[in-house]
C-alpha cells in the first residue's frame, strides 16, 4: 500500500506557488503531459512541477552524481564516483554559472525550480526509491539544473583517452607510423564528403617503418592485444533533415535519434508547453527546463554529439626545488589545494585531498610520468548556460542558427527545418581557439606560447543551409574537411552517414513514415569487406585441406547482409573482425604499452582495411614474420569459430543467430539492490536488431534512447517512439508502455490521440501552505497495472 501511495497524481486541482494563473495539465494515453498557461514562467513551472511528479529520483540521482553526492545515499558503491566528481568541482562551477545566467534564463530556472520544490514539499509519500534507500530529497535549487546540464556535458564530451593515446603513441613511434594509424579522415567520411565510394579511398601503408617498429618488439600478436579497442566508445546520434523539394506536399522534415547508455528510466521525457502563442513540443532531460530536441511549430531541431575535442591535458612542469609549485607564463606558482569531505552511508566519511591549477584540476591519473591538468570547456562558467530556452520563439532556420550559435553549454551539431521548407545545420557550444597547438597530444602551456585564446565567436562558427542537395547528414562523423579552428581528431567513423545518404540520395515525395523506416535500417555494408577477405581464403582446396573449414564458410556465405535477429553469421564476422584488430595491430603498439603502461588505441578501420587489402608479405601477424597471410585468416577463422562454440550454449556458430548474440536488457540503477527486484523494475531482456555500426544503432549497453520524425507545424504526422515510459514509478501504467514499440520498431504517434487525465494547477493563496492532493480512488485505479 505505501508503494501505490507514491503514485503520481494525473486529475484533480492542486495549488501551486509562484503561478500568476491557472495552468492546465492534461495527459495522454503515454502520460505526455501538454501543459496550457498563460505565460513562459507558468509553463515552466507546471513542468518542473510534472517532471518531479514522474521523475523525482532520476533528477535527484543526475544531480547528486554529478556533485559528488551519491555516497550520501548509496553507501560505498557511490564513493568512486564522488571522488572523481569533487576533484572535478562541478559544483562550483554549477555555482558560478548560476548566478550569472542572464536575467530571461535565470526566470526560466527559478520558474522551472519553484515547481520542482512545490511538489517536493507537498509530497508525504516519496516514490520507492527513496524509502528503499531511506532518505528524503532535498529541495531542488538553480544550481541543480545547472549540475544536471553539466552531467550531460561530461557525458557528451569530457573523454581524454584519445589525447592520452595519441601522446603516448606520438612518443613511442615513428611519425610516418602515427600517421598511418591515426589517419585524419576514415574511408567511409571521405566517401560522405566527396560524393564517391569508400573503396577508391587509399591510404598508404609506410612498410619499412612498420616493420622496424615490429622488428624493435618481436613478441606474439596475443600478447599485447589488450591495448586494442575496436573503437571509441561514443554517445552518438542519428541526425538529418530533408527539404521541401524532396517531400510530398513541400514541408521539410527532420529525423533524429539519440544514442545513449540505456537505463530505466529513459533519460528523455516527452513534455508539450503551450504559452504565449507558443506551441512547444519535444523531450526534455529532467532538471533540465530547456526543450532539447522538438518544435514549436516553426522550427523543429534535434542533435548528434560532435565527438570532437573540448578537453586539453595540460602538461605541467613542476618546480625542481618545489614539488608544490608548477610553471606558469608568470613564473612559478602554487597549486590550489583543498580537501572535500564525502559522507557515506553507513561507514565514516571519506576525505579527498584536490589539487586545481590556473587551467583546472590535476588528473588523478599521470601522463608519460608527469601530472597534468585537465581543462575542459564544461568547467568554465563562461561556456555555460540554457540559452537554447530561447528556441521556442524562433521563426526561420536563420533565426535559429542565430540562437544557437550564441547559446553556451555542449558543443554539438544541430539539424534544423523550417515550416517554409527549408533545412539547416550548424555547431552550437563554445569551441576553443587554440594557440601554438591543434590539441591532439599533450603539452606544456608555460611558456604563454600555447594554450585557449578564448572560443570561436558566435558569427564564426560554420553553418549550411539548403544545400543542392536537399539534405543534411550528421551522424558523428566529421562535417567539415576544412575549418581554420581544430574541432576534433577523433570523430566517429563515417559509415553510418554514408548510408543514410545512401537511402537518401534516391528519396523524393517522402514522408515521415519514409524517414522513420531508414532509422531502423540493419544493412551492414560495412561487413561486407570482412565477409570477401575470408571468402578469399576459404578457396576449395583450402577446405579440401582442411575439412573443418566447410560449415566456417557455409556460415559466412548464409549472411544476408543485415543485422537483424534471424541473421547467421552477422555475429561470426564481427567476431572475425574483433579477432583481426587484435592480431594485426598489436605488434605495432607493444613498445607504447611496454615502455608507458598505457595506451588504448581506438582501431581506425581504413588502416585496418589497408593493411589487409595489400596483404604485404613482411607485415603478416606472426612472431619473425613467417606467417603468411592466408595462413593467418584460416587459422583467425578457426579461432573464431572455436571461441563462438565456448562463449555461447546450444547453437553451433552455423546456427547461431545475431539475435541470440545482441540480447539487450535495460536495467533500473537499483534493480540489484534487493534479490527479486529486477523483474519489477528492468525491462524485460530482448533480441535485438541493429549493432554498433548499423543507422539502426542497438548493443548491449548503448542504443537508441528515442526516435524522432517531425516536421514543424505538422505535429499530427510525427512520428516517435522510446524505450520504458514517461513515468518512472514501476506501478504506473506509464512506466514500460511504450517498450514494446522501440524493441519492435513499431512508430508511435508523437501527437496524442486524446487526454485521459485532467489536472489543474492553480495559485497557491498567500496564506495557505502547501496541501497535497488526495487522488480519487479512480485517479489511482488508472495509474496502477
Amino acid at each position: 500500500m505505501i508503494l501505490r501511495a507514491s503514485l503520481p497524481v494525473l486529475d484533480g486541482t492542486v495549488a501551486v506557488e509562484g503561478l500568476t494563473a491557472a495552468v492546465s495539465v492534461t495527459a495522454d494515453e503515454y502520460g505526455v503531459p501538454t501543459i496550457v498557461a498563460e505565460s513562459r514562467l507558468d509553463a515552466f513551472r507546471a513542468l518542473g512541477y510534472v517532471t518531479a511528479r514522474d521523475r523525482l529520483f532520476q533528477m535527484d540521482l543526475l544531480r547528486r552524481g554529478a556533485a559528488g553526492q551519491l555516497a550520501e545515499v548509496v553507501g560505498r558503491a557511490g564513493v568512486e564516483n564522488d571522488i572523481r566528481q569533487r576533484r572535478l568541482g562541478l559544483q562550483q562551477v554549477a555555482q558560478a554559472v548560476a548566478a550569472q545566467l542572464p536575467h530571461e534564463q535565470r526566470q526560466v530556472v527559478d520558474a522551472y525550480t519553484q515547481g520542482v520544490n512545490d511538489f517536493i514539499r507537498q509530497t508525504t509519500t516519496f516514490p520507492f526509491e527513496f524509502m528503499l534507500l531511506s532518505y528524503r530529497p532535498q529541495l531542488w535549487r538553480p544550481e541543480d539544473s545547472v549540475l544536471a546540464m553539466l552531467a550531460m556535458f561530461q557525458a557528451l564530451n569530457l573523454y581524454d583517452d584519445d589525447e592520452r593515446m595519441r601522446t603516448v603513441m606520438a612518443q613511442t613511434l615513428p611519425p610516418k607510423v602515427l600517421s598511418f594509424l591515426l589517419p585524419d579522415i576514415d574511408l567511409y567520411t571521405d566517401a560522405f564528403l566527396h560524393d564517391t565510394e569508400p573503396d577508391q579511398f587509399q591510404l598508404s601503408i609506410p612498410v619499412e617503418e612498420l616493420l622496424a617498429v615490429r622488428q624493435l618488439v618481436g613478441a606474439e600478436p596475443d600478447d599485447h592485444a589488450h591495448v586494442i579497442r575496436q573503437e571509441k566508445p561514443t554517445i552518438g546520434s542519428n541526425g538529418w533533415v530533408l527539404a521541401g523539394s524532396r517531400t510530398a506536399d513541400g514541408r521539410a522534415v527532420l529525423a533524429n535519434d539519440m544514442h545513449w547508455d540505456m537505463a530505466v528510466p529513459n533519460i528523455w521525457y516527452r513534455a508539450r508547453l503551450r504559452y504565449e502563442n507558443i506551441d512547444l513540443m519535444g523531450l526534455v532531460i529532467p532538471g533540465i527546463p530547456v526543450v532539447i530536441v522538438g518544435s514549436n511549430s516553426r522550427v523543429a531541431w534535434g542533435f548528434t554529439n560532435i565527438e570532437g575535442d573540448f578537453v586539453d591535458l595540460v602538461r605541467l612542469e613542476l618546480n625542481p626545488h618545489d614539488v608544490h609549485q608548477y610553471k606558469t607564463p608568470d613564473g612559478w606558482r602554487r597549486f590550489e589545494e583543498r580537501q572535500e569531505v564525502i559522507k557515506v552511508k553507513g561507514a565514516p566519511d571519506e576525505v579527498v585531498d584536490c589539487t586545481d591549477s590556473i587551467w583546472g584540476p590535476v588528473a588523478d591519473q599521470p601522463l608519460l610520468g608527469e601530472p597534468v591538468a585537465v581543462s575542459w570547456t564544461g568547467r568554465d562558467p563562461d561556456a555555460v548556460d540554457i540559452g537554447l530556452v530561447q528556441m521556442d520563439r524562433v521563426q526561420t532556420v536563420n533565426e535559429a542558427i542565430g540562437v544557437l550559435n550564441r547559446a553556451k553549454g555542449p558543443a554539438n551539431n544541430v539539424l534544423l527545418a523550417d515550416a517554409d521548407g527549408h533545412i539547416a545545420w550548424t555547431y552550437t557550444g563554445r569551441i576553443p581557439i587554440r594557440r601554438g597547438f591543434d590539441g591532439s597530444i599533450s603539452v606544456s602551456w608555460a611558456d604563454g606560447e600555447k594554450g585557449w585564446a578564448g572560443y570561436v565567436a558566435a558569427e564564426e562558427l560554420p553553418h549550411i543551409i539548403d544545400p543542392p542537395s536537399g539534405f543534411i547528414v550528421s551522424a558523428n562523423q566529421r562535417m567539415l574537411e576544412h575549418y581554420p579552428h581544430p574541432i576534433g581528431h577523433a570523430f566517429a567513423g563515417g559509415y553510418r552517414a554514408y548510408r543514410i545518404t545512401e537511402r537518401l540520395r534516391d528519396m523524393h515525395r517522402a514522408k515521415e513514415a519514409d524517414l522513420f523506416q531508414i532509422q531502423l535500417d540493419t544493412r551492414s555494408e560495412f561487413y561486407e569487406f570482412y565477409r570477401r577477405i575470408a571468402r578469399e581464403v576459404l578457396t576449395d582446396n583450402a577446405i579440401r585441406n582442411d575439412l573443418s573449414l566447410t560449415p566456417v564458410r557455409h556460415t559466412i556465405d548464409a549472411w544476408n547482409g543485415r543485422a537483424d535477429i534471424e541473421s547467421v553469421g552477422y555475429g561470426f564476422l564481427i567476431q572475425f573482425r574483433t579477432i583481426l584488430i587484435q592480431s594485426v595491430f598489436a605488434p605495432f603498439l607493444a613498445r607504447c604499452i611496454e615502455e608507458y603502461r598505457y595506451c588504448a588505441y581506438g582501431v581506425n578501420e581504413t588502416s585496418l582495411r589497408a593493411l589487409l587489402t595489400a596483404q604485404v608479405p613482411a607485415l603478416a601477424p606472426g612472431d619473425d614474420g613467417s606467417h603468411d597471410w592466408q595462413s593467418f585468416l584460416i587459422a583467425a577463422l578457426k579461432r573464431n569459430w572455436h571461441e563462438l562454440q565456448e562463449n555461447y550454449d546450444g547453437p553451433s556458430p552455423d546456427q547461431l543467430t545475431w539475435g541470440q548474440m545482441n540480447r539487450v536488457v535495460i536495467r533500473h540503477p537499483l534493480s540489484g539492490v534487493i534479490p527479486g527486484l529486477s523483474p519489477l523494475l528492468d525491462m524485460p531482456e530482448i533480441e535485438s536488431p541493429g549493432c554498433g555500426s548499423c543507422v539502426r544503432v542497438m548493443s548491449k549497453k548503448v542504443a537508441a534512447s528515442e526516435r524522432l520524425v517531425i516536421s514543424p507545424g505538422h505535429p499530427e504526422d510525427a512520428l516517435w517512439h522510446m524505450p520504458g515510459g514517461q513515468s518512472g514509478h514501476p506501478l504506473s501504467l506509464h512506466y514500460r508502455d511504450q517498450q514494446q514499440a522501440w524493441s519492435m520498431g513499431k512508430a508511435l504517434p508523437f501527437e496524442g490521440s486524446s487526454s485521459r487525465h485532467a489536472l489543474t494547477l492553480v495559485p497557491a493563496m498567500p496564506t495557505k501552505s502547501n496541501a497535497r492532493l488526495t487522488p480519487t480512488s479512480a485517479s489511482m485505479q488508472h495509474n496502477i497495472h
